[in-house]
């Protein structure tokens, strides 16, 4: 048997377990950061000093996703090289705790869908404090005002339907997907494996009630991991698979697609992927020069979605996100923030759908 320990030993080492376990907020450090007033160019050029690498982790579920982002920021700025890796959010996060909780962190900039991890990092004190170009022209809902993180770029899902099978039409509201003529041709990503989808369905239920979920089962959906995949399956199943609601296009797709957002049966998902540099990356002019340019205006206009920018204009015939009816873009983060009440709705929807099931959708070839 081991030796008791002393009662005032035992408080001793109680109390430096306390000290080791301090909540950064409450240094109550003023924080001050003054908007970038570099140009691009300098900025570039300090980079390169710096050795023109950048290494970006991006939240998403197919590996080509951000490839548009590599190219335009690798062709505005000769001699950077971008290392992009794109997976799911709820992956990354997980994986810069590890490399935060070893002192071994090598990425830049993350810019993820995990809404909820942002203040998290803010509050211990791992990220840092950067006004990129444009920072006074993002929505203030959507951007940290001391600069630990902003929102870069509104993604949503949308109705996405072929048209070459569906008459946009017939397919205008959330109770629309219960048409007889949908029955076996709907796709669906599982909402207990994607936070976003799972926010999605949990607005339409809130305004039909569990009836709508039971005659959507009913409609024989197939479910799939990733929220790129429904849309490769309406676009290319010659009409096996010709509508979702989890799923992105962006707001002026290509045919065969095409896209609408309900009016009365229930609100859209929308939200801001927020991006932020760490405290302790390698790159840090590299990493400022990436969290400008994403801002850039020349850049925003060819993303194809709602700027975060005030000052440009989104694609035409829509408004601003913030004036947008039947969604908000505020919303997702409150929802992500309370990961209790999120990780009793995945059961929910688990008990069922049954688990996710299926390879990751990086490596699933849809």
């Amino acid at each position: 048997m081991l030796p008791l320990l002393p009662s005032s030993l035992l408080c001793l080492l109680a109390a430096v377990a306390a000290a080791s376990a301090f909540d950064p907020q409450f240094s109550f450090n003023a924080v001050s950061v003054e908007i970038e007033n570099r140009t691009l160019d300098e900025i570039h050029q300090a980079a390169l000093k710096e050795g023109g690498v950048v290494t970006l982790w991006h939240g998403g579920d197919e590996k080509n996703q951000q490839d548009h982002l590599k190219q335009a920021f690798e062709a505005r700025f000769p001699g950077m090289t971008l290392n992009l890796t794109v997976d799911l959010s709820k992956y990354h996060d997980v994986n810069i705790d590890r490399q935060l909780a070893t002192g071994s962190v090598f990425v830049d900039v993350v810019a993820l869908q995990t809404l909820n991890d942002f203040p998290r990092w803010k509050s211990q004190g791992v990220l840092l404090p950067y006004k990129p170009l444009g920072f006074d022209q993002i929505f203030e809902a959507i951007r940290d005002e001391d600069g630990f993180f902003n929102g870069f770029l509104v993604f949503n899902w949308a109705t996405v339907f072929n048209t070459n099978f569906v008459n946009g039409s017939d397919l205008l509201e959330f109770t629309d997907f219960l048409k007889p003529e949908f029955k076996n041709k709907l796709v669906l990503t599982f909402p207990n494996d994607d936070d976003a989808v799972l926010y999605a369905f949990d607005l339409v239920l809130k305004k039909q009630g569990t009836a709508w979920l039971d005659q959507l089962l009913e409609q024989n959906p197939r479910f799939v991991r990733g929220t790129g995949t429904p849309a490769t399956l309406i676009a290319n199943s010659n009409g096996t698979f010709v509508a979702s609601f989890t799923t992105a296009v962006g707001l002026t797709p290509a045919a065969p697609l095409n896209i609408s957002f309900p009016t009365v049966s229930g609100n859209f998902v929308s939200w801001p992927q927020t991006m932020a540099i760490l405290k302790d990356a390698p790159h840090l002019e590299s990493a400022k020069l990436l969290r400008s340019f994403v801002l850039d205006p020349d850049y925003v206009k060819t993303t194809g979605t709602w700027p975060v920018r005030k000052d440009v204009a989104p694609p035409a015939g829509f408004p601003p996100i913030v004036e947008m009816h039947n969604t908000d873009v505020t919303k997702f983060s409150d929802f992500m923030a309370d990961r209790g009440a999120v990780e009793r709705l995945r059961f929910f929807f688990e008990n069922r759908l049954g688990t996710a099931t299926g390879l990751s959708p990086l490596d699933d070839d849809l």
